[in-house]
């Protein structure tokens, strides 16, 4: 059982996503990725909320969802671990929205299917 630090998060202050989405979507990722596994603690609302800078509740909130699907489960005296199981979704799963989102505005901006593909790739080779 591992313990990890809240610094393992970050906000976009900037985006349209509310900051409790982007905690959960991270904690999937996470979780997808095998950075975080079954048993794992993460850390607590109160050090989550210093370091982001955020409202106590928002990180809370975040917890309490991902707690009700089933991802993170609650330890009396630890905190919330990462729950047994296998209620984590496939990593394309996980992508599929963000590509979809992205797909759309290539069309909306009248891009052609290869320029699309060939600036993922590029995005993709900067980012190794």
């Amino acid at each position: 059982m591992a313990a990890h630090t809240a610094s393992m998060f970050s906000i976009a202050t900037g985006s349209s996503d509310p900051i409790y989405r982007q905690l959960i979507e991270q904690v999937r990722r996470l979780i997808a990725a095998a950075v975080l596994k079954p048993g794992d603690v993460l850390p607590s609302v109160r050090e989550v909320a210093l370091v982001l800078a955020v409202n106590p509740m928002t990180v809370s909130k975040a917890y309490n969802m991902l707690e009700t699907e089933g991802l993170l489960t609650r330890a009396r005296g630890v905190g919330m671990l990462v729950a047994d199981g296998e209620k984590t979704q496939g990593k394309e799963k996980l992508l599929r929205p963000t590509l979809e989102r992205a797909a759309i505005e290539a069309r909306q901006l009248g891009l052609d299917d290869e320029a699309v593909l060939k600036l993922f790739k590029n995005i993709l080779g900067e980012n190794k």
